[in-house]
Parts: structure tokens; sequence; C-alpha cells
């Protein structure tokens, strides 16, 4: 693996990790046997009849400090070789 050529501001570390969170809210069905029109002897809670996004979120997360980053406040902050990532 290559060495990350970006630095965090905060403690100089270059263990930066790019991290996507998100949740969901899974639905079964209601019949006369296990919960989700899927599922027919046993509930297997990955047979769900639907899901939905409620919640998400990305960030850039220094390892060494702890420190999380807004992924768009990073744009031209994060350095690497001593030079300034241009925005895109």
């Amino acid at each position: 693996m290559n060495k990350s050529k970006y630095i965090c501001p905060i403690c100089n570390g270059s263990n930066m990790e790019l991290k996507h969170e998100a949740s969901y809210v899974y639905s079964y069905l209601l019949d006369s046997d296990a919960p989700g029109s899927k599922n027919s002897d046993i509930f297997l809670s990955y047979l769900y009849d639907r899901r939905e996004q409620t919640e998400s979120k990305e960030y850039i997360q220094c390892n060494q400090c702890g420190t999380h980053f807004s992924t768009t406040f990073m744009n031209g902050v994060l350095e690497g070789d001593n030079e300034t990532v241009p925005k895109e």
C-alpha cells in the first residue's frame, strides 16, 4: 500500500480515512408465518420487504488524533508533498 500523501492539519499525522455512515429503517410485512413476505419458516433479518435510508454522512477522519473533517472543508486543506491539494 502506498504511503498517504495527505497530512492532518491538526496533528500532522498521515493516517487519514474517508468514512461513510448510513442509517436505515427495515420494514417487514406481518403475515401468518415469520414476519416479512420473503420469510416463510424463520425470520431472517436480511429478507426485508422495504428499506429506507434515514440518515447518511461522509467525513474524513484522522486515525492518529481522531479529528473529523467535513469532506468539503478539506478541499484545498489536505497537503501532499508540502503542497496544498488544489480545489476541484
